[in-house]
């Protein structure tokens, strides 16, 4: 018997608005900025590279009201891609997030969120079994997965419960990071750190620790730096990824064609804000170049912070040694409320491709809850493998490409539709169209090419992922 079971309408425009904002912010704004400091060794080109990301992201959400507002189905992107290209560019879409974008990010952020446990914990660090040298699994692996198995049971008790997690965890960092800038500017501008750091904003180099424990610096300038800003923003935009979550989970909020794209637009602005702030307040308090063997906080700067731990740094700074246990609370409290709303909004997609016959046919149920049980375990029976994997962090490095690939086509979508749908309903139109939605496309383009030449394996890899999708389609193809 065919289930009949369908979604409620449950989500407001606060709760979509906390998905978009809690998916976005994880644990990369706490670790990225030092690898970007490397990168560019200027604050001026810092600060410009996650002032872009910023406005890359909200340009790129603005255009996808449009099209969450004429299709305001469970599934989002999924649906846009299948609306405009056809089913076999929608079923890479999706197999692409199965495999390493939706299930890798959270078996990642689970990871981060263990990790950080490990702080308040050191039992964690212990190896639970040792297979070889190459593969082992830790007590910090398990605790990853208990927290998505937790999470994932969480939200097939219904959206209720699911939105409630989201709501109070994305208001926990939201105002743990407000204070952690306030903090940050009130004491950091008490020293001379930040005018050093703006003494010459503009003068760009790349820093790189060789093998020896030696550093080589190269100065950057014209297409040098273009390249180099080019390839170091993939961070930036990997710690902004996850705001397209919101349109999985359509069919499940209020009045979508309103409150989606209004959504999108909030939730992308608050956290573009919130991050360069961050940054402003991490350049108050840390010096931007450091060295790798410094002793303190402040002698390996922002550079060469301790595992790349930026916010762990800043809060020793701001709070001595307990600072690190406050970071550490504080990533905690995020990579939770991350996890929470995409684990939410990926068992949505799938629940969508398996309706369309392209995924496991049990994954297009719902339970009694109106939620899409099967979809949510068999994401994280994936997301768990990829935590015993260890190579999630690979794939993610893979994905990010492919996942800007994806942006591109999405929004090339909305000139592909007006084209051929000119009198469908749209009660949002994108913002700045063909303007704003064009110069996203020839941008990212311009990033993309740009990793293409600075980073080929793993945009190599990126692209293969993507095909290995093709075969897949047409086997499943010919076997129905």
């Amino acid at each position: 018997m065919e289930n009949q079971q369908e979604f409620k309408k449950e989500l407001n425009l606060l709760n979509a608005t906390s998905i978009v904002a809690g998916s976005m912010i994880g644990s990369g704004i706490f670790i990225v900025t030092a690898a970007m400091s490397r990168d560019l060794g200027s604050s001026g080109w810092l600060l410009f590279a996650w002032l872009l990301t910023g406005l890359l992201t909200m340009s790129a959400a603005l255009s996808y009201g449009e099209l969450a507002g004429m299709m305001p189905n469970a599934g989002g992107q999924y649906v846009y891609i299948q609306r405009a290209y056809g089913k076999l560019v929608s079923f890479l879409y999706g197999w692409t997030v199965f495999t390493v974008i939706q299930t890798g990010v959270i078996a990642a952020v689970a990871v981060a969120f263990a990790n950080y446990t490990s702080v308040f914990i050191p039992q964690l660090e212990t190896k639970l079994v040792t297979i070889s040298d190459a593969f082992s699994i830790s007590y910090k692996q398990v605790m990853a997965i208990v927290s998505i198995i937790l999470l994932t049971y969480i939200n097939t008790n219904g959206v209720q419960s699911g939105k409630k997690v989201q709501l109070l965890f994305t208001i926990a960092k939201l105002f743990a990071l407000f204070a952690l800038i306030v903090l940050g500017l009130y004491v950091g501008l008490q020293t001379d750190i930040f005018s050093q750091n703006f003494a010459h904003p503009w003068d760009a180099f790349k820093t790189v620790v060789n093998e020896q424990g030696t550093t080589t610096i190269t100065e950057l300038s014209g297409l040098a730096l273009v390249g180099a800003i080019g390839a170091t923003i993939i961070n930036s935009l990997f710690s902004s990824d996850a705001w397209n979550n919101v349109t999985f989970i359509a069919a499940e909020i209020k009045d979508p064609k309103r409150n989606i794209p209004r959504s999108l637009f909030l939730g992308t602005l608050i956290v573009t804000v919130i991050y360069l702030l961050a940054n402003v307040a991490y350049l108050a308090l840390l010096p931007m170049q450091g060295t790798p063997e410094g002793i303190g906080v402040l002698e390996k700067g922002i550079m060469f912070a301790s595992e790349d731990r930026v916010g762990a740094a800043a809060a020793n700074v701001i709070l001595g040694n307990v600072g690190v246990f406050v970071m550490a609370g504080l990533i905690m409290i995020s990579t939770f409320g991350c996890n929470s709303g995409l684990i939410l909004a990926g068992g949505r997609l799938f629940y969508a491709m398996s309706k369309d016959g392209l995924f496991f046919k049990q994954a297009s149920e719902l339970n009694k809850n109106n939620v899409p049980e099967k979809a949510l375990w068999v994401q994280c029976i994936w997301a768990a493998v990829l935590c015993l994997s260890g190579k999630y962090g690979d794939l993610l490095t893979y994905s990010t490409f492919a996942s800007l690939l994806f942006y591109i086509l999405t929004i090339y979508g909305i000139f592909i539709l007006r084209k051929k749908e000119p009198h469908a309903e749209r009660p949002y139109k994108a913002f700045g169209y063909p303007i704003i939605p064009a110069l996203y496309i020839f941008i990212t383009s311009l990033i993309c090419i740009t990793l293409l030449i600075y980073d080929t394996k793993s945009t190599g890899l990126g692209l293969l992922i993507v095909l290995l999708g093709i075969p897949v389609y047409f086997w499943s193809q010919h076997k129905k």
